[in-house]
């Protein structure tokens, strides 16, 4: 995590390319592995109009360094991240959910999340007024194949 805040300031202040831009932090949900989420930084030179992608893993316990003291942008990507994959950045400033409610719980583009969530939000009309209900849903671990729709189905 230290190593990843060095290469990116680095890559800010002493390469040849400056990139100075931070463009985009997002994070890949790999359920299957061990450390599960990969992290991954765009970022672009104005200088050269070159783009450079860092990726990096982390499972789900462990947290990352921000990068909010060298890309002040990086503030509300890292509460994106974090809001919707659960991924701790150390030091940050104020990470806080930002694109879900206060009360919302989990992550919503986890792989294990599930597809209906966690409680229903619907108006009642005996009650005239909109109501929140737990739901009692049970559902499987969804597991994914990542075979191309496009290409022709074997048969074995």
């Amino acid at each position: 995590s230290t190593d990843l805040q060095l290469f990116v300031y680095y890559l800010r202040d002493f390469s040849l390319h400056r990139y100075k831009l931070l463009i985009d932090i997002t994070a890949v949900d790999y359920i299957e592995t061990a450390n599960r989420f990969e992290l991954v930084y765009i970022f672009l030179s104005v200088h050269t109009n070159q783009r450079i992608v860092v990726k990096t893993r982390v499972d789900q316990l462990t947290t990352i360094n921000s990068i909010v003291d060298l890309y002040p942008v990086a503030n509300w990507f890292e509460r994106e991240v974090f809001d919707m994959f659960g991924i701790i950045f150390r030091n940050h400033p104020d990470l806080r959910r930002i694109l879900t409610d206060y009360g919302f719980h989990g992550h919503p583009l986890r792989k294990d999340y599930p597809l209906s969530g966690f409680t229903e939000v619907r108006y009642n009309y005996r009650k005239k007024r909109v109501i929140t209900q737990t739901l009692q849903l049970t559902q499987q671990l969804r597991l994914f194949e990542f075979a191309s729709p496009y290409l022709p189905v074997s048969s074995h």
